[in-house]
């Protein structure tokens, strides 16, 4: 999928993402540029041996190709660490074309290839990539045209536990907001059990309020969550990061 994507933008076929909307919202700086060789399960493979993850999204399949030569800059978010666990660069792909530059993981998302990851790292970047996430959902394009994908509702506990240790996106009205030993919880149930839990730590709300996330007044309203899911007493997702969850009620 990924090889397809970047075949199409080598060749320019995909629309202009808008650099001034880039620019003026998503502080990226530039680290470097660099050529693709290929595209492989890990990420995409420079000329100099290293290999590139995608920043900020989610791939719902693996890529096993792409065409080599396809000149590229890397930018990233001095907040965020340069390389992963893996020792893969961390890193936005800008593709370059005619003095211009295409987005990459915008592209993705815009399309339906890709979904928006919990750790973006950037407010004002996953507002970005959220906008076009949602584009490509409401057309039904790419993976949100397929049911595994739907939004699961987060009062469907067993729904969301079998979906344990996989990446979903939730949504449903959030029914009481309590804070315990250092942990807020969001629960979208009167049962714990039976429905979607949010945790935050204590620690972390002023980031998360900063942000325009204020844990303690979602109280009430819709709200959609992106995480793994994992069970304790019932389904269960840590929020670590402000852009991990969005007010619903308008889109």
């Amino acid at each position: 999928m990924l090889r397809s994507v970047l075949a199409m933008l080598a060749c320019g076929s995909l629309p202009d993402i808008a650099a001034a909307e880039t620019r003026s919202t998503c502080p990226l700086v530039t680290t470097e540029t660099a050529t693709v060789r290929s595209v492989t399960d890990g990420g995409i493979a420079l000329d100099d041996g290293r290999t590139v993850h995608l920043a900020g999204i989610e791939l719902n399949e693996n890529a096993v190709a792409a065409p080599a030569g396809t000149a590229i800059t890397l930018k990233r978010l001095a907040t965020l660490p340069e390389t992963d666990r893996y020792g893969r660069l961390i890193a936005h792909v800008f593709i370059n074309e005619d003095g211009a530059e295409r987005w990459l993981q915008a592209d993705l998302v815009g399309r339906g290839l890709a979904r928006v990851s919990p750790r973006v790292g950037d407010a004002g970047c996953a507002k970005v990539l959220f906008a076009r996430e949602q584009s490509a959902r409401t057309a039904k394009l790419g993976l949100w045209g397929e049911p595994y994908y739907v939004i699961v509702a987060a009062e469907s506990g067993a729904e969301l536990v079998a979906e344990r240790g996989h990446f979903m996106l939730a949504e449903g009205k959030v029914w009481s907001v309590r804070e315990s030993g250092g942990t807020i919880y969001v629960n979208f149930g009167r049962q714990w059990s039976q429905a979607l839990t949010v945790t935050i730590l204590k620690r972390n709300e002023r980031m998360f309020a900063a942000a325009g996330i204020e844990p303690k007044r979602l109280e009430n309203r819709r709200v959609r969550v992106r995480g793994w899911v994992e069970e304790r007493n019932g389904p269960r997702i840590e929020a670590t990061r402000p852009e991990q969850i969005e007010i619903a009620e308008r889109n």
